[in-house]
């Protein structure tokens, strides 16, 4: 301790960096040097549970949830399986869509509301976990195996104590001598739940092997989630105060309509003669030497609204939800500025899907559904004991993000496709969908139309051309100019004759 006064001593005297003083604007400014480990262990419950109430009690908190939760998931990311063989790929991804509607332990939402469900509760409580559980065959499940998600508090923070020989549990999780989760120590009732009649404090061992862990880490060695509300509990807090407070205000002094005064009578009057009931057009006849007085009306002021602006903006770069999303508000953002916090907002987004929900989430759920599946006889992929890095092979495809001005957005992407910076199998990828799913159904409509004599084509569009199964009514038409064209030879300069220059 000495020695380190000692050199705080050295630094005022020699300077330095301005952060690193104890002096002057400084020295109120007290940080912990605790790892975040440690301040998680002592303050995420308390943190958690505040975040959970203003979720529940503000409409700031409950917006910034919601639009982060359908930004991250919408309708799913979905999976697209890279096997080549198309007759498997087939039937495997309508294998994995007739299992979504089973994903679901609890039976109330398919695998994509398990996705949103794991995106609320990772921006709420920093970190969800979903349990494998494996199903009987008799079961009837398409795959024998569902999800079971368990919330934050469900592992218990305070469990921490060394084990024989090398390993140790930290904050719940159990880790071996080269600090390799193994294992996860679950309560067996959610704490708070009152419901719930299992004893209170016992805890289950489960495999790591069958506990998904899906959190977003902001620090190195972090083992357990932070809310995103740490940054804007107290603002968020402080504001709804502030809020109810002058709503309050202004209720109580609209309360009072007017007030009659009048000397001071000689007895009481009668408490039922106190109070006079104002009617719209009404006129009344007052005593002699009374008078009526309005209060005059409370208004909120001219800095109230600057003000609820500027904390606003703090509590949405606190969240990482831009103003609009957070409050509702389009009125202060023009096309411009609106564009530019949405891009922001979407690389965030973007950001988040990738390295956690995808990663974390979507390719351990696919692993573990692939292996129950083969291993069950739902699906049959020879040699995927050997060979099962490429059958595991997948492409997660986010739902595509709406555009204000789709119009101008569709012709941008047309003309890099045409210009060869991208290809239509990204294009189409960007919008969640499957590229050679997406051609066969072209090429089973442009059949259709063929067969009843239909055509949706917009001339001269890129799908407008001779030979890709237009309507019957134009097909000998198009052979006659196809006829016509063949005619007309070259004269050897690279150009067609005119009529004139025949004669």
């Amino acid at each position: 301790m000495a020695f380190n006064a000692f050199r705080q001593r050295l630094g005022s005297i020699i300077g330095g960096f301005d952060a690193a003083q104890s002096q002057r604007r400084m020295r109120g400014f007290r940080a912990s040097r605790a790892h975040v480990n440690t301040l998680i262990a002592a303050s995420g419950e308390t943190i958690t549970a505040r975040a959970r109430w203003l979720v529940r009690n503000n409409g700031y908190a409950a917006n910034a949830v919601d639009a982060f939760a359908n930004h991250v998931v919408g309708d799913g990311i979905k999976p697209s399986s890279r096997i080549a063989d198309a007759a498997r790929k087939e039937a495997l991804q309508k294998l994995w869509l007739d299992w979504t509607d089973e994903a679901d332990a609890e039976g109330l939402t398919d695998f994509y509301g398990l996705q949103r469900r794991a995106a609320r509760e990772v921006f709420l409580a920093g970190e969800v976990f979903l349990r494998i559980r494996t199903r009987r065959p008799e079961d009837g499940l398409t795959v024998p195996m569902q999800l079971q998600m368990l919330p934050s508090e469900m592992l218990p923070l305070d469990m921490n104590r060394p084990l024989p020989g090398a390993g140790a549990i930290r904050a719940g999780i159990e880790f071996d001598g080269i600090g390799r989760r193994v294992a996860y120590h679950f309560l067996r009732r959610h704490p708070g739940d009152l419901t719930d009649p299992g004893l209170a404090g016992e805890t289950v061992r489960v495999p790591a092997s069958e506990v998904i862990h899906i959190l977003d880490p902001v620090e190195a060695g972090q083992l357990r989630g932070v809310s995103r509300f740490a940054a804007a509990v107290v603002k968020l807090f402080t504001l709804d105060l502030y809020d109810d407070a002058e709503l309050e205000r202004k209720k109580t002094a609209a309360m009072f309509a007017m007030f009659i005064t009048s000397p001071a009578p000689e007895t009481a009057l009668d408490p039922a003669e106190e109070d006079l009931e104002v009617e719209p057009g009404q006129v009344v006849r007052l005593d002699p030497g009374e008078d009526v007085t309005t209060p005059a009306t409370p208004d909120s002021g001219s800095t109230y609204e600057p003000f609820q602006y500027r904390t606003l903006l703090q509590i949405g770069a606190a969240l990482g939800v831009p103003y609009g999303y957070l409050t509702g508000d389009t009125a202060k953002g023009n096309f411009s500025n609106t564009r530019i916090a949405l891009i922001d907002f979407r690389r965030r987004i973007s950001a988040f899907q990738h390295s956690v929900m995808v990663y974390q989430l979507c390719r351990a759920v696919w692993t573990h559904w692939l292996d129950v599946a083969v291993l069950a006889g739902a699906l049959d992929l020879p040699g995927y004991a050997t060979d099962r890095r490429h059958y595991l092979a997948c492409d997660w495809l986010p739902t595509k993000w709406d555009w204000i001005d789709p119009v101008k957005d569709a012709a941008a992407e047309i003309l890099q496709i045409e210009a060869g910076l991208k290809s239509r199998t990204q294009a189409i990828a960007e919008r969640g969908f499957d590229a050679e799913q997406v051609d066969r159904e072209i090429a089973a409509e442009r059949q259709r139309e063929a067969a009843l004599g239909l055509d949706f084509r917009r001339p001269g569009s890129p799908a407008q051309s001779a030979g890709s199964g237009a309507a019957p009514g134009n097909a000998e038409g198009q052979q006659a100019d196809a006829r016509d064209d063949g005619d007309q030879a070259d004269d050897g300069e690279g150009r067609v004759p005119r009529p004139e220059e025949d004669a």
